[in-house]
């Protein structure tokens, strides 16, 4: 197989992304010879150049004369100068999703987190938990997770900790020995025509578990449900009102929150996490369970869990202004918003102030009536303009698709203006929340300079 011989050229199209730097840096820890480019240069891209990794601002055809393979994002196409010159020359063309998923087969345990939400923060708390329990594991997670130094943990050992995503059926390339399911909601309607079609692609993700691995999944979400009912793996459930492992006596307090873990009607051990939020609990137990397929004792779990602080962008503190508190939170799909906003909303702050940038036309499109009605929880709302990621415009589709269906929303599209208007309310006891995947995170920098 090509990824197992270290000889060949790699050529990585769109390599300044957050996964596809990633991918470079664990192929180039392989061996391999590694070139990239991306039409804007970074920081990811100036931390692969400090490792040898030669990288052009600009896709040209070029770029792939001496490559044996080439990898590309999904945001790039077959029209793409690179990608058009590779398959002229006969050189293999893979996806990222594909190279992950061929690394993976030289581990023998590949824990990959799906669900619509929640996947970094439950990547990340089974990273602690492995930390703790010296497994030495390679991680691949979608954010910057400090206790790791970034988004890659490299490693030789024989675990791999993985992110896995649903869009266009990417995690079907991947190769889980254990695969977690947290969620099964609507998202990503440009590509899945429906919620039965997201159903049956965390069916296919869950059959490629291999007969002695395991499928841990949330007992208490019914898409999840219907996505694993009768498969023949071994499974483990977790949930609050349902599954074999519980979270039961739940407390939020100050310092974040804490539950007693049941087994069953076992109590195995208190749990205690310096984050908030019922979301977090869900992950916590679904990070636990994986730890128990691992082999992990419950004291060390426990352990693990109790030092993880947070990722960014997952509710993160940013800074004060005027003494309101700044946090910034990735929260792009309604179920997620609504989970920040209910866990900020027992905090006990005077106001909370919600900035938020809705995340490629057609969710906006598609959920329009969800996001207003969850932003509707914050007492002072912004929606700034669309943040079109991959996507093109579709006509009719903006930011007052949501912004007019909350009761005095401010419509002030730039993030300057937004920020201004900020300032110019925000005092003490409120809480500044800036939401969403895309570039609205400036203005949460805008807010703490």
């Amino acid at each position: 197989m090509i990824f197992n011989d270290t000889s060949k050229k790699i050529h990585i199209a769109g390599i300044g992304g957050v996964s596809m730097s990633a991918l470079a840096e664990a192929l180039n820890y392989k061996g391999f010879v590694v070139t990239g480019s991306d039409m804007n240069d970074g920081e990811h891209i100036e931390r692969l150049r400090c490792i040898g990794i030669k990288i052009s601002v600009g896709h040209r055809a070029e770029n792939v004369d001496d490559a044996d393979l080439v990898i590309r994002t999904a945001a790039i196409h077959d029209d793409n100068p690179e990608i058009a010159a590779a398959l002229a020359k006969n050189i293999p063309v893979f996806e990222r999703a594909q190279a992950w998923g061929e690394i993976m087969r030289d581990y023998k345990n590949a824990l990959c987190i799906s669900g619509t939400h929640g996947k970094t923060s439950t990547t990340s708390m089974c990273t602690y938990i492995a930390l703790e329990a010296c497994l030495d594991p390679q991680v691949m997670v979608g954010a910057n997770l400090a206790k790791i130094g970034g988004n890659l943990r490299l490693a030789t050992s024989d675990l791999f900790i993985a992110e896995a995503c649903e869009y266009c059926d990417s995690f079907l390339s991947f190769v889980p020995t254990i695969a977690v399911v947290l969620n099964v909601e609507e998202d990503h309607l440009d590509y899945f025509p429906n919620i039965e079609a997201i159903i049956k692609s965390f069916r296919t993700f869950c059959e490629l578990v291999p007969e002695d691995g395991c499928v841990i999944y949330n007992a208490d979400d019914d898409n999840t449900c219907k996505a694993v009912e009768g498969i023949d793996r071994k499974t483990l459930s977790f949930g609050i009102d349902n599954g074999e492992l519980r979270a039961k006596r739940i407390k939020e307090g100050e310092e974040g929150t804490s539950f007693t873990l049941f087994r069953d009607n076992e109590e195995l051990v208190e749990i205690n996490l310096a984050v908030h939020g019922k979301h977090n609990v869900y992950n916590a137990l679904a990070a636990i369970a994986s730890a128990l397929v691992l082999g992990v004792s419950p004291k060390c779990i426990a352990t693990g869990l109790s030092k993880y602080d947070g990722v960014s962008r997952r509710f993160e503190l940013k800074g004060k202004y005027n003494d309101a508190l700044i946090y910034d939170d990735y929260a792009h799909h309604p179920s997620e918003v609504r989970a920040t906003l209910e866990s900020v909303k027992s905090m006990g702050f005077k106001r909370i102030i919600c900035a938020f940038q809705p995340h490629t036309f057609t969710r906006t499109r598609d959920l329009a009536e969800e996001f207003a009605k969850t932003l509707s929880i914050a007492d002072v709302v912004y929606v700034a303009d669309v943040f079109p990621a991959r996507e093109k415009p579709i006509e009719g589709v903006n930011s007052e698709l949501i912004s007019s269906k909350i009761d005095g929303a401010g419509n002030l599209h730039s993030m300057e203006e937004i920020a201004e208007d900020i300032k110019r309310i925000a005092s003490s006891g409120d809480i500044v929340l800036v939401m969403g995947a895309g570039d609205i995170t400036k203005l949460s920098k805008m807010l703490c300079e």
